[in-house]
């Protein structure tokens, strides 16, 4: 790493490790009956991954394409299905055996999908995979253009607990400045629709460093969303990545804009803190008398994930595989193209091998530190059989000279609050050497 890029505050969003752009093809396509066949199937996580949406954000770099042709939609439910049908035939233990413990439907927007479609959207996670929608956590992302009261009904019926709404700004200006065409007055009907539903929990999603956005804009934005009483607020840091709406304006470091960042972050934490919000990472806040909803999202240290869509990733101790990846519009739809016609799907494609006993450690301290309760030495010893301090000494050393580990509990290792809001440069630096130069040597399409 260069001095520019230590000194950055915002290196890299870490949601998932490794980052999928150290994936590769899979030149042996292990079969997934073998991939699964030692793996712990008792308390599973199911995603289903939606790769459609109205409009592409500015920022957005997600396995997503703009519409979709007539029919497109239905035969990608099709692919769905028969993708589905192939993974629990792999999981191959009987319904007793294996059993879900949480659901999330992702995207793109799966409220992209008439209310027909996420009927079946429903049906094949349950009739298919075997999850019991309405017995789990079952979380699901919408824009408001999409979250209509028709597509509300069916997922408050077929058992959601929990809808996240990409909002990114109350102010349209700001919206418009992010590429993200949307007006208030509709943002606050779907807000309103929403909660006509009684969903448990409802997350808003919210952007600073917005071109334009100002301290007193950014706490406007956080008393607009504050107003519906969201269980759960997202403050995401916006990100300017290559082969985005905003990747034009170029994605090198600034330091005012690292500093400006910074400052918004600060103030909406403790905007956030004052109004009766717990803080359970660097992005996530959680209101103090909301429902629980089980594990946090990107607190996932266990592995037993299983992703069905051609943008999803799913991990066993093994290996963690997907289909392949890319950000550019063109790439997208030849890879969803590709998915629809697709009859094998009981071998994985792309993916990461996790058999280095390195890896794991890794992923395991990153994703408990980045949550604001930390990592128990005692939980990793148990696993490890070691201390985070015997694996990880110098990088912990660093971010202790840093100011962003606290000694307050010898049990624990956990971030101070300056910690948490460099959370975006401490992920990076726990990467390991073969992962970061997969990411470098990745070409972007």
């Amino acid at each position: 790493m260069t001095t520019a890029q230590l000194t950055s505050p915002y290196q890299h969003y870490v949601y998932a490790y490794p980052h999928k752009t150290a994936y590769r093809p899979l030149p042996e396509r292990p079969s997934l009956k073998a991939l699964w066949a030692a793996e712990p199937k008792d308390a599973l996580s199911l995603y289903l991954h939606i790769p459609f949406c109205e409009v592409r954000c500015g920022f957005c770099n997600l396995f997503t394409r703009i519409g979709a042709p007539d029919g497109l939609t239905g035969a990608y439910l099709d692919a769905l299905d028969r993708q589905a049908t192939a993974v629990r035939e792999a999981l191959g233990a009987g319904a007793d055996e294996v059993r879900f413990a949480t659901a999330a439907f992702g995207g793109g927007t799966p409220t992209f999908l008439t209310a027909a479609e996420l009927e079946r959207l429903c049906d094949i996670a349950e009739h298919r995979m075997g999850a019991d929608l309405r017995a789990v956590p079952l979380s699901v992302e919408a824009s408001p253009a999409t979250a209509t009261a028709d597509r509300l009904t069916v997922l408050a019926e077929r058992g959601t607990t929990r809808l996240s709404l990409g909002i990114q700004s109350f102010v349209d200006a700001e919206a418009r400045a992010a590429v993200r065409p949307q007006r208030r007055a509709d943002v606050e009907a779907a807000l309103g629709r929403i909660r006509d539903t009684a969903i448990p929990v409802l997350n808003i999603d919210l952007i600073y460093g917005i071109d334009g956005q100002t301290e007193q804009t950014w706490l406007h934005s956080l008393d607009a969303a504050l107003a519906w009483r969201p269980e759960e607020l997202y403050l995401y840091p916006l990100y300017v990545r290559p082969l985005t709406g905003l990747g034009r304006r170029g994605t090198d470091s600034d330091p005012a804009w690292d500093e400006q960042r910074l400052r918004l972050y600060r103030a909406g934490r403790d905007h956030l803190l004052a109004h009766g919000y717990t803080q359970q990472s660097m992005r996530m806040f959680r209101r103090t008398d909301a429902p629980p909803q089980g594990a946090d999202d990107y607190a996932c240290q266990t592995h037993g994930m299983i992703g069905l869509g051609c943008g999803a990733r799913s991990y066993t101790a093994a290996l963690h595989y997907s289909f392949d990846y890319a950000v550019g519009m063109h790439q997208i739809r030849g890879i969803i193209d590709d998915y629809v016609t697709k009859d094998d799907f009981a071998h994985a494609e792309f993916g990461h091998p996790m058999e280095d006993h390195d890896e794991p450690r890794r992923r395991h301290l990153l994703q408990s530190l980045l949550q604001a309760e930390g990592l128990q030495v005692a939980d990793y010893r148990a696993r490890f059989g070691g201390t985070p301090a015997d694996d990880f000494g110098p990088e912990l050393g660093r971010f202790a000279d840093r100011g962003w580990l606290t000694d307050a509990d010898p049990t624990t290792l956990r971030l101070t609050p300056e910690g948490l809001a460099h959370s975006d440069a401490i992920g990076p630096e726990l990467f390991s050497p073969a992962v970061r130069a997969a990411m470098a040597d990745y070409e972007r399409k």
